[in-house]
């Protein structure tokens, strides 16, 4: 694909939070000349939330580098199927394949790797233990930001954990990864192994699970190249 039509980036938010951590993402995006849009999905379902991901790409006038974090790494990897995308970038995310979900994914963890403080489903939703969500989630964030992340939690639908990949979009598209050598939510290993499988270039950084948030300046990097190689 010509790269330099490679100028529109979608950006898919995970689980428990919302679209906002990536506004200095998208501005060191935007400053480059990138037609930016954040995607808002409900995180209901995972065939609702792809649907919603693919309304954006339907709004776009070209081919786009796709961008999802934690579980936006199993959207992007089922939206990413749709015809203007022309690579994915995950960033500390799931990478499932086939037939797998989130759920799948996590429920069976290596010997001593950390354990994200999940509470039990309330009325078919997920919270994070509030008081552990600084050391978990946001570990390289100041506390105060940590706090306010915690208390605004998305509730995570359980469809959205247990919803599985039809056709995973890394078999067919160029994509690379971004591991955070330092996260507490996905093991780094199990990060790198599905960057493997996915056949995914990879680059890591010293940050924890936000690190779209901490580190803005490796994900746009990230970005740029993805967009230049695409």
């Amino acid at each position: 694909m010509d790269t330099e039509l490679v100028r529109n980036v979608v950006l898919v938010h995970g689980g428990f939070v919302d679209g906002s951590g990536w506004r200095e993402v998208y501005r060191l995006l935007t400053d480059d000349g990138f037609r930016v849009r954040v995607v808002q999905h409900p995180t209901l379902s995972l065939a609702g939330d792809v649907a919603v991901t693919e309304r954006v790409l339907d709004a776009l006038d070209g081919p786009a580098i796709l961008v999802g974090h934690s579980y936006g790494g199993a959207v992007i990897t089922e939206a990413g199927n749709h015809e203007r995308v022309a690579g994915l970038v995950y960033v500390a995310a799931f990478a499932p394949d086939k037939g797998e979900s989130v759920n799948t994914l996590i429920a069976d963890p290596a010997p001593g790797a950390p354990v994200p403080p999940i509470l039990p489903p309330v009325d078919g939703f997920l919270f994070l233990d509030r008081d552990k969500f600084h050391a978990s989630f946001a570990a390289d964030l100041p506390l105060a930001e940590a706090e306010f992340m915690a208390d605004s939690q998305v509730p995570w639908g359980l469809d959205a954990l247990s919803g599985a990949i039809g056709e995973p979009a890394w078999r067919h598209k160029p994509s690379w990864y971004l591991v955070a050598t330092d996260d507490q939510m996905i093991p780094p290993p199990a990060q790198r192994a599905m960057a493997r499988r996915a056949g995914s270039t990879v680059t890591g950084t010293d940050a924890g699970h936000s690190v779209y948030v901490s580190r803005p300046d490796a994900v746009a990097d990230l970005v740029r190249r993805a967009a230049a190689d695409a």
